[in-house]
Order: structure tokens, then C-alpha cells, then sequence
């Protein structure tokens, strides 16, 4: 959906009280000059600090879900920082480690031997062994297929690749697609991997890094405005890698046939309502301006021209926080949660659920339960406490919801009626 929107800068709240949401509170619309030089956050797993936030901004708090009808439990434990999780017919999961393991879980035991057959990778800061989706007809084929960092500390991307498995191993491992460019340092590969109804694959690509991470000359971010680049993009592929034909920019000599909506910093949460066909990401702001979006094909989701994040030294990225022709989010969260994992919960455990988001915090440690009203809007926000670094979210074939945990000693959790 295309609107145009206005110069003023708006900024998006979701002030939850008693069931009450406030969306759209107004700020100054006067632009104030960047003082301050960027600072460069360390480069381990996403950034935790949020200090206070820019003048005249409002505050999205979660207020806690005081509904429990619902109880949290342990699957399993001991995963070394865990990415993705994915559901093999039988019932058992694969899981993705960070460092570049994958986990199988068997009859709800965790098997202790790593699955053989994944290659060496880039494993630094937030890089490494990714997101993880099994082909739409993986009985048939046993297509697996992984998003990771390759390379070095000096020149690294982000690649797709996919792999049969057959049981206990995989094999014949094929790169599908690799970023166009290269960068340095271990910041923003994006890699949350979504099937659409159609069978063609979304991936979501981070836009490069934080100053002073740089390209041609430029802070990196700017290639996420750059239609010609894959950096700061959510690209749209067949399923053996090729570009089809009917991607928005596929007859655009200027563009990267490969991108489907741009704009983007580093999207870590994305899912498909199997209801609506309606695609959901979280992104990751700098400091404050976390953002969750409908995306669409071919939009613009204003990174880093227009958005509600500030520097990490607490000076303006851009005066702009909504252009015309750009989309604007749909909830912002100053300060940072750090979203990462996401789903649109369709099952029929928790009926009062249905079609609401739940997306997960990695700095909040919790998970946002936000409510969609009939037009796509969301309308009301509630914060489920898990008290570890959330990564994943994902309903399960059973209906519930399960919940990754980035931790050196991380968890998959399962959220179940309550008894």
C-alpha cells in the first residue's frame, strides 16, 4: 500500500493502559543539526544500550500481560546461542547455532553431535550460522535452506544457501544467492528467511553496518536507498535462487532484479499472516527508532533518509522522520527492545490471539504481543516477561508458540495454555 505522506515528523507511540493505545503523537517539525560525530557500537550481538531518547519523543512501553492463561515451559537447553527453528514433518526441530552448528531435537531430547555438513562460515559479532526454512515441499525434496555470513573481517556478506537433508546429515550444500557487495566488520546481515503462498522466497538483508562502516565513499547505510545494491533490502527469490519474473524491479536496468522493498536497516523478524497474505518485519533502530512494518513489494521504508532513530553519540541520523513516497512503521519503539523473531499467530490454542504479532525483544527480553484490528493496523501492545535475550518466535504445527533465547546456555520455550 503507497501513501503519500507529509513532511511533518511524526512520531508513532504505543502507550498501552488499560487496554488504551495512543498512535501518533506529534513532534517539533523544526530539523535540528547534527553536532555530534557517529559512534560505532562494540560489535557483539545487537546493540544493548538505550539511553535516553530525543526530545519530545514518547516512550512505547509494554505493559505486562496480566492474562495469564497461558504458561511458558522448557523443550529443551544447552544451545549455544540459537538463531532459527524449523519443524521437520515428524514433529522434531532443526535448529541454527550461531557459531555454525545445527541442533536436532528428537523426540524432544537434543541430540549432542551437531549435524555434519554445514561449511565453514563467518562467525563474528552478530554474524555467523543464521536463519534456518524448509522448502514448502520439504517430504518431497529434504531442501533445507540456511542464511549466513561468509567471508572475512575485511570482506564479508551475507549468503542463502540450500542443502538436503536426509535424516541426520546434509548434503550437497548450494549458494543460491550471495549480498552483491562485500563489507567489513561483523554488524547487520538481516537473514530472517519467509516463504510466500506462491512458493518464491523472501530474505531480509541488513544494511551493512554502523558508521564509521563505509562504501564508495559513503556511510554503508545509504545503499539501502541504493536500488542497484542488495544491502538494507528484503530480496525475493525462487527457490533454486533465480529471480522471478515478476519482482517489481525486474525490468528496471537501475535495480538489482533481486530486491522486493527497500529501506530497510536490519530486519531480524518476518512473517507471513497465512490469513491476510500480509508480510510483518521488525527492524532494528540505532539508538531508539525500532520499527514493525507491513512490507510490500517495491515499497520504500525510508532507511536512512527518514526514520526515528538517532546516532548512537545521541545526534540526528536524518531531520526527516516520514517523507512522501516512503512508508511509514506501523509502531516504533524508543527505546530499543532490539526486535528479532517474529510471528502472526494463527492457531487455535489461544482463540483471543488470533492474527496478533508477537514479536521478540532481544534487549527488553520479552516478547510484544501486538493486537491488528481489521485494516491492518495495529492497535494495542502487551509485553510477556521471558527474562533472557529473545531471538526467535515461531507457531508451531501444534499451535503454540515456541521462543528461542539467545543465551550461552539458550532455550527453546513453548508458551501453552495454562493447566
Amino acid at each position: 500500500m503507497n501513501r503519500q505522506l507529509s513532511k511533518t515528523r511524526r512520531a508513532y507511540s504505543l502507550l498501552v493502559s488499560g487496554g488504551a493505545i495512543a498512535l501518533c503523537g506529534l513532534l517539533s517539525c523544526a530539523a535540528q543539526p547534527e553536532s555530534t560525530p557517529a559512534i560505532a557500537p562494540p560489535e557483539t550481538a545487537e546493540v544493548s544500550e538505550t539511553p535516553e531518547i530525543a526530545e519530545g519523543a514518547e516512550i512505547a512501553e509494554g505493559a505486562e500481560d496480566s492474562d495469564r492463561d497461558f504458561q511458558i515451559v522448557t523443550v529443551v537447553d544447552n544451545l549455544e546461542h540459537p538463531w532459527g527453528v524449523a519443524w521437520l514433518p515428524d514433529g522434531d526441530f532443526l535448529i541454527t547455532e550461531r557459531s555454525g552448528q545445527v541442533r536436532l531435537v528428537q523426540d524432544g531430547v537434543l541430540e549432542s553431535t551437531p549435524i555434519l555438513g554445514v561449511p565453514d562460515l563467518f562467525a563474528q559479532g552478530q554474524g555467523g550460522l543464521l536463519d534456518i526454512a524448509l522448502h514448502p515441499d520439504f517430504a518431497a525434496n529434504q531442501l533445507v535452506y540456511f542464511t549466513y555470513s561468509q567471508g572475512t573481517t575485511d570482506a564479508n556478506r551475507t549468503q542463502i544457501a540450500r542443502a538436503t537433508f536426509d535424516g541426520s546429515a546434509l548434503s550437497d550444500w548450494q549458494v543460491i544467492f550471495e549480498v552483491s557487495q562485500t563489507k567489513s566488520r561483523g554488524q547487520h546481515f538481516g537473514s530472517r528467511l519467509t516463504w510466500l503462498p506462491d512458493g518464491t522466497l523472501l530474505a531480509a538483508i541488513g544494511d551493512g553496518g554502523n558508521p564509521p562502516v563505509s562504501l564508495d565513499g559513503e556511510f554503508i547505510r545509504q545503499q539501502a536507498q541504493n536500488l542497484n545494491s542488495h544491502l538494507g533490502k528484503v530480496v525475493r527469490l525462487n527457490d533454486d535462487g533465480s529471480i522471478p519474473t515478476d519482482n517489481p524491479f525486474a525490468n528496471d536496468p537501475s535495480a538489482a532484479p533481486e530486491v522486493w522493498s527497500y529501506g530497510h536497516r536490519n530486519i531480524q523478524g518476518m512473517a507471513i499472516d497465512p490469513a491476510t497474505e500480509q508480510v510483518w518485519a521488525t527492524e532494528h533502530g540505532a539508538r531508539g527508532g525500532d520499527e514493525v512494518n507491513r512490507i510490500d513489494a517495491g515499497e520504500n521504508y525510508g532507511w536512512p533518509v527518514a526514520t526515528h532513530s538517532r546516532e548512537y553519540s545521541g545526534g540526528l541520523i536524518s531531520p526527516e522522520t516520514s517523507l512522501p513516497g516512503m512508508i511509514d512503521p506501523q509502531v516504533i519503539w524508543t527505546p530499543s527492545i532490539a526486535p528479532s523473531g517474529l510471528a502472526v499467530y494463527r492457531g487455535d490454542a489461544f482463540p483471543a490471539w488470533q492474527g496478533h504479532l508477537f514479536a521478540g525483544g532481544l534487549v527488553s527480553q520479552d516478547i510484544r504481543r501486538l493486537e491488528v484490528d481489521a485494516s491492518g493496523t495495529v492497535v494495542n501492545e502487551v509485553a510477556i516477561a521471558i527474562g533472557q535475550r529473545v531471538r526467535d518466535v515461531r507457531q508451531g504445527p501444534d499451535g503454540l508458540l515456541y521462543v528461542l533465547t539467545d543465551e550461552s546456555n539458550g532455550q527453546l520455550l513453548r508458551i501453552e495454555p495454562a493447566e
